[in-house]
């Protein structure tokens, strides 16, 4: 197995368009978090031509809704959201520059597309290792929509954030690419 592909947002085409699904990716640096009520208001900003309250181009958006940060932490508990509940919102944003999603599940037609169209990927982290997961984020700040609570938008500080390709700028689906290498038949 080869070396895991280190990132440092923000991604610059040529960092998305080697990656090939199933690839393994540990991230450092700063990435995003939002899930829909924040995707929903950024596309709503986006739709009335207003300025949005980060910039995201480049940027890796991780979908997650941290549980409350304990004493001495970072952040609480961070695992991902189920992604399909971002796909009305996703294409936009990619047109928008951003480069990476992280979150779980398959992601619609319509988002593997714009991935395709504006060389961008989706990331998937492990489910139900939430805890472990947020050993890799050194810091956490609310950057906007605080009154989502733990949907606001914050800036993560992590290093070597573990995650796997499933959808890469050329349209492969490592969960598609699964289902036909096991296939009984």
């Amino acid at each position: 197995m080869s070396d895991p592909v280190v990132l440092t947002p923000p991604l610059t085409d040529e960092d998305v368009m080697d990656l090939r699904a199933g690839d393994r990716v540990l991230i450092t640096g700063t990435m995003l978090t939002g899930r829909d009520a924040a995707h929903k208001r950024l596309v709503d900003l986006i739709q009335k031509g207003e300025k949005l309250p980060v910039d995201l181009k480049g940027q890796i958006i991780y979908f997650v809704g941290p549980t409350p940060t304990r004493p001495g932490e970072a952040i609480g508990s961070a695992g991902p959201t189920t992604s399909y509940r971002m796909d009305a919102y996703s294409p936009i944003l990619i047109e928008r520059g951003l480069k990476g999603m992280i979150g779980k599940g398959s992601r619609s037609r319509e988002v593997v597309e714009a991935m395709v169209r504006h060389k961008a990927v989706y990331f998937a982290a492990v489910g139900g290792a939430a805890a472990l997961i947020s050993r890799r984020i050194l810091s956490s700040e609310i950057l906007a929509y605080e009154d989502l609570g733990p949907e606001a938008i914050r800036r993560l500080q992590v290093k070597d954030f573990p995650v796997i390709v499933v959808n890469d700028t050329e349209g492969n689906d490592l969960y598609e690419q699964g289902v036909k290498e096991y296939a009984i038949g």
